[in-house]
């Protein structure tokens, strides 16, 4: 054989010996994680990227644009459905959906990393869910926050490297958003969620607060708001089952940590979760939600595992409970008929508790380096387990009746709009017409001093209540409450909900008189109102006697008059909205 023969014989030998094996499935798509040092997150770029990717190959994967968000780019929807519909209007009468939202908050992305190694597994069939399951995930929720990357706005979180920004790109906290709906984000969140319509929602995130040893905490849904039934299996059976199945995994998890920079040996509450949050959202439309807090100074793989494993395990409990919740959510939207009680206002019920074994650090107080002054100090190499109190209890301390129907004024364009956001059904007047209805008036209510979330919101809201015939107009909007968002139009349009849009500042230019009078003219008519009315006079003259003040302001008695008088204007705290009763 040529010398040059040999040669390139023994050169292509050895070529075939140094070529490297054949990858699997889940190496040939590794993730934007996997592909980093173990402490990067994915960019958007990167993300939309690696789902792209996935949908090209896998029949069970899809990407889908659904929605405008405040920064100018487009919400996404990335779903699994192991039957390759992608058409949830055509699922299967025994397929149920768990929707899965990562990023609202994207400097904390653990959920974000998890779901695109969730999504890769479950294609190559690297892990099996039950087959009535089909997993939607919003891959990031504030694109305008993703896209504002750095590295230091989360100071008291251990790693990744870079990360996303909390507001969006209007400087909105999404996760305060769900009901007001100010963003593009929460008003497409709003139409995905009625187009899904999940059985189970899960929201990633990174906790605040204490220092313990636990890498997951969960918050899920307040129990008692949840109502019904189904608030008692979320509580009885979907939360112990979830804690076990973890538990078998070797991944300790604990109720949501409500406290702040102090530690939790006092016991805590459960967080209550009104509609402004994602959970409390979900909540009215008879979902469960779960809100996963991971801890912030835990290391990154570790929480990016742990959210895994947690949305494994929710997973199959969707998978095996599926006709369980499908009916005690059907049962739950019967309960709320017209002249059934609803709840609005909760507090924790302080005379009962949980007892939980907790696994803390060891807490001291200790000289500040910086300011001299006393401050908190967790010493982790000393593990403190202990017996704290968790109040996971609420009572309704505040109910409203549920009228028939609602009527709205057309003129309210904005409310409108948030009823269609949300797939709320109602009809309009064909003429002008007078109805018996109850009206509210605005008797009472505070307004918080600072900003908040791009509002001045009101708070102790008190009305009064009055029957009366109203002229309405055609086109006025009739509102019915036997339909599927009946929690919605409660919580909404009773403007003594906590997210009342009344509270939220939508109604506000009822707050304000736009006529007014002048003393000196108004004295005569005053004269005439009291000469005309005895009732009213006694009236007068009792609130003299019985309030100093009023009695010591000339201008005070004046507009107390004047509100009593035909010339003070209908519209002023008179709610625009009003009630149908059975």
């Amino acid at each position: 054989m040529p010398a040059r023969l040999t040669f390139l014989m023994f050169f292509l030998f050895l070529l075939a010996g140094c070529r490297e094996e054949p990858q699997t499935r889940e190496q040939a798509h590794q993730t934007p994680y996997e592909l980093g040092d173990g402490n990067t997150t994915a960019t958007y770029g990167q993300l939309l990227e690696f789902y792209r990717g996935l949908a090209r190959e896998f029949p069970e994967i899809n990407l889908q644009t659904l929605g405008e968000t405040d920064s100018g780019e487009p919400m996404h929807l990335v779903t699994f459905n192991r039957g390759g519909t992608f058409n949830f209007q055509k699922l299967g009468a025994e397929q149920v959906v768990v929707l899965i939202l990562n990023g609202i908050h994207p400097g904390e992305p653990d959920g974000i990393d998890a779901t695109t190694l969730l999504m890769r597994d479950l294609a190559t069939k690297a892990v099996e869910i039950p087959e009535n399951v089909v997993v939607a995930s919003i891959p990031v929720y504030n694109v305008g926050g993703a896209l504002s990357r750095n590295s230091g706005t989360r100071a008291n979180q251990n790693g990744p490297e870079s990360y996303g920004f909390r507001g969006n790109a209007r400087n909105y906290d999404l996760n305060r958003d769900f009901v007001k709906m100010d963003t593009r984000n929460a008003s497409t969140f709003a139409r995905i969620f009625q187009l899904v319509h999940p059985l189970l929602f899960v929201d990633t995130h990174v906790s605040n607060g204490a220092d313990y040893t636990y890498t997951l905490t969960h918050l899920f849904t307040q129990h008692n708001k949840l109502g019904g039934a189904i608030g008692t299996f979320q509580e009885t059976i979907l939360r112990p089952s979830l804690e076990q199945d973890l538990a078998e995994k070797g991944w300790d998890i604990t109720p949501y940590v409500n406290v702040f920079n102090r530690p939790p040996d006092g016991g805590f509450s459960q967080f209550m979760d009104y509609p402004r949050y994602s959970t409390g959202y979900t909540a009215l439309w008879n979902t469960p939600g779960l809100m996963v807090e991971t801890h912030m100074l835990k290391p990154y793989p570790d929480r990016v595992r742990g959210t895994y494993e947690l949305l494994q395990s929710v997973l199959q409990l969707a998978g095996t409970h599926a006709d369980t919740l499908r009916s005690l959510r059907s049962a739950a939207l019967e309960a709320y008929t017209p002249a059934a009680f609803y709840p609005l206002t909760w507090e924790v019920d302080s005379t009962t508790y949980q007892t939980l074994r907790f696994k803390g650090f060891q807490a001291d107080t200790i000289p500040s380096d910086i300011t001299g002054r006393p401050r908190l100090k967790y010493r982790r190499d000393t593990l403190v387990v202990s017996e704290i109190r968790y109040y996971n209890q609420f009572r309704a301390v505040d109910s409203v009746r549920i009228p028939e129907a609602y009527v709205l004024p057309r003129a309210w364009n904005h409310i409108r709009e948030r009823l269609d956001w949300n797939g709320i059904s109602y009809g309009e007047l064909d003429r002008d017409t007078t109805l018996e209805v109850t009206a509210y008036r605005i008797e009472d209510y505070q307004t918080y001093t600072r900003p908040y979330e791009g509002h001045y919101p009101h708070f102790g809201t008190r009305i009064s209540r009055t029957s009366r015939k109203v002229r309405f107009r055609a086109g006025d909007l009739i509102i019915p409450t036997r339909q599927a968002g009946v929690r919605f139009l409660l919580e909404t349009l009773e403007p003594q909900g906590a997210d009342s849009f009344f509270n939220w500042n939508f109604f506000d230019p009822i707050l304000q008189r736009k006529e007014g009078f002048s003393p000196y003219v108004f004295e005569e008519t005053a004269a005439a109102l009291l000469k005309a009315d005895s009732l009213l006079r006694a009236e007068f003259e009792q609130k003299k006697m019985m309030d100093p003040e009023f009695a010591a302001s000339g201008y005070r008695q004046l507009n107390w008059l004047y509100e009593r008088s035909a010339n003070y204007e209908a519209a002023h705290m008179q709610y625009p909205v009003y009630r149908l009763e059975q």
